[in-house]
């Protein structure tokens, strides 16, 4: 099991972080990078039933006891921004006031143009955008009456080029720009605000697809430069260096963590320039 991030160690002891989507595959793993660096940690889920079993999943990734009495589940859903700042406000007069956010937030309906609904648009526009906005406002002003704070959002590459789910997409785009207003207007307060953009990760989120297609990862590694794929961890790497004093002059930064995918697809290289690189 990984290590706590050596930038992260660094970083002021018994932060609060809060960690949206923390029972997911990503979710998961940034809990575990949190509590093992020291972190207090707000776990925050929309789904009771995966909040009620993170503690015991943790564990069995080897988180130890007295790391897991430093997190702090919240059910909540990012959706509702009322019932969200209500809820975060609650859980930081308990824990303490957030020093981090991760919005760790994302879903995707409509595959195709075609194939997105207005409902499938709407839903995906929630989820990905406000959901987002959301999460920032529900710590934003406590940060500002600190002049400290650090916003790590989660996008995606598909926020950089056409990948498919158009509406997710224009979702994960227009974080980028937001990301950039907040470390604009925010870094006079001691506010930095950063976006980390994965391609794929292996999480369950890709599990059904697998069912159908076993080969379906060895498939798309050709197009990856590096011909590999993020894991959880790497992506929880990034966040962590981000939040961390190691980091303390970035901000506004949309950092692809993708294994090279931004770069340019090597076979459509070859293929336009008849050359074997």
């Amino acid at each position: 099991m990984s290590t706590p991030s050596p930038v992260h160690s660094h970083a002021s002891p018994r932060r609060v972080t809060l960690v949206t989507g923390a029972a997911g595959g990503i979710g998961q793993a940034l809990c575990r990078r949190v509590l093992q660096a020291g972190d207090r940690l707000i776990a925050l889920d929309h789904d009771a039933g995966a909040l009620d079993r993170l503690a015991g999943v943790l564990a069995g990734q080897g988180v130890s006891a007295d790391d897991l009495a430093r997190l702090h589940p919240l059910v909540a859903d990012v959706t509702d921004c009322a019932g969200l700042c209500d809820k975060v406000a609650g859980a930081a007069a308990v824990v303490g006031p957030v020093d981090v956010l991760v919005s760790n937030v994302g879903a995707a309906r409509g595959p195709t143009v075609r194939k997105t609904t207005p409902q499938d648009w709407q839903a995906d526009i929630q989820l990905n955008l406000n959901g987002a906005f959301h999460c920032v406002e529900a710590v934003r002003e406590a940060m500002v009456e600190r002049r400290s704070g650090q916003l790590v959002l989660i996008g995606s590459v598909n926020a950089l080029t056409t990948l498919g789910h158009p509406a997710y997409s224009a979702a994960k785009a227009a974080l980028v720009s937001y990301t950039r207003s907040l470390a604009m207007e925010l870094g006079g307060y001691g506010i930095r605000a950063n976006i980390v953009l994965p391609g794929t990760v292996k999480t369950p989120a890709w599990q059904a697809r697998a069912d159908k297609n076993p080969q379906v990862f060895e498939q798309l590694k050709k197009w990856y430069p590096l011909g590999d794929f993020a894991t959880p961890d790497d992506v929880a790497d990034a966040v962590l260096f981000l939040a961390s004093p190691a980091a303390r002059v970035i901000t506004g930064v949309a950092l692809p963590v993708d294994a090279g995918l931004m770069s340019g697809v090597l076979p459509m290289a070859r293929e336009i320039t008849v050359e074997d690189y």
